[in-house]
């Protein structure tokens, strides 16, 4: 299967800027068990955080990019509804699996407010594992659709946890067996745009985060996406490769390994250069540890020689932490020195 996508109908990323530095790791390698590729992916999962996961010569990860194209039309049909429409789908509906905007000072030619948005569809409703919230007609015609991607993103990030769990010297299956994709969990589907705005330091600084879960699987189609550099801590851009997907770690794994895996900082910026002139979107899939899953340090392997951090006063369940991580009853950021505590008005992903 050869993999098309649509980022050549679009003004090209600028060649002039500086760019993160990502490693790009083989999902046909990984696949494959080949060592060099998962010493690789370990190795940025504890200095970056951040990898290109290369979708070419896997015939799962071809699917996906394919997959990805597909829900990117999809997901532009469902922002063109009405607003009246996507709202009824919003957070009366539910707190967080629901459609969610803010509004921005821009306005468009009518001198309505723009709106950055975002609707989260919960992987539990889309594989069957629960009764399902209502959703829009669109999402339940691309229900097999949808249903694939999603098995398919579980299925790589089963294999990276999996590597992840070798090199921690784990017994087999530990952090497999916390994200088990049969049981309820915080994972979910997340389609996201943008409108064309001008830069907003204000803005963009409220937006800085790290990813409270475990995985993330994301496609971006136009640069906006940057990440803080860990050395210098300078704000560098990720550039989207057409055929591979950005994938970063989440607080939970920083939580679940003491500190030898790294949640990196990130945040979203207008496009670069002639991309400036286009909303963006993204098309991303958070997987997060099973609902009953208490957030906690893990024992065994190269964990236990972590340092000892004082005792946290309370140990809560994923449900609770992603809850609360979400709605900012837990503020703050991961960082090498662990989690620290931000400002109110923090975004949340």
């Amino acid at each position: 299967m050869t993999i098309r996508t649509s980022h050549s109908t679009l003004p090209p990323f600028p060649d002039d800027i500086v760019t993160a530095p990502l490693v790009s790791v083989s999902l046909a390698k990984l696949e494959a068990d080949d060592k060099a590729e998962e010493d690789a992916f370990f190795e940025a999962s504890k200095k970056l955080g951040f990898v290109y996961l290369d979708m070419t010569g896997s015939t799962r990860g071809e699917r996906i990019v394919d997959g990805a194209e597909k829900l990117h039309k999809i997901q532009q049909e469902f922002f063109k509804l009405p607003n009246e429409v996507k709202e009824k789908y919003g957070t009366s509906m539910d707190r967080f699996y629901a459609y969610h905007y803010s509004v921005h000072v821009t306005r468009d030619p009518n001198g309505q407010p723009l709106r950055n948005e975002h609707y989260n569809m919960r992987k539990d409703d889309i594989v069957g594992n629960c009764e399902r919230l209502p959703c829009p007609q669109m999402i339940l015609d691309n229900q097999e659709l949808l249903e694939t991607y999603v098995r398919d993103c579980r299925a790589v990030i089963d294999l990276m946890l999996e590597d992840l769990n070798t090199h921690l010297e784990l017994p087999p299956g530990t952090l497999g067996n916390l994200h088990r994709i049969t049981e309820r969990s915080g994972d979910h589907a997340r389609f996201v745009q943008a409108p064309v705005s001008p830069w907003d330091d204000k803005r963009i600084s409220l937006g800085e985060h790290t990813d409270f879960g475990t995985l993330t699987i994301l496609f971006n189609w136009l640069g906006g996406l940057q990440i803080r550099h860990p050395e210098t801590n300078e704000w560098v851009y990720v550039k989207p490769v057409p055929g591979c997907a950005v994938v970063n770690l989440g607080d939970a794994l920083v939580k679940f390994t003491a500190g030898i895996l790294r949640s990196n900082i990130h945040r979203v910026v207008p496009p670069p250069g002639q991309q400036a002139g286009i909303p963006r979107n993204s098309l991303v899939y958070f997987s997060r540890p099973e609902d009953v899953v208490i957030m906690k340090r893990l024992k065994g392997g190269i964990i236990d020689a972590q340092p000892e951090t004082a005792a946290e006063t309370e140990e809560i369940t994923s449900h609770d932490w992603i809850m609360r991580r979400a709605h900012g009853d837990l503020r703050g950021i991961y960082t090498a020195k662990g989690f620290e505590f931000k400002f109110p008005e923090q975004s949340r992903s």
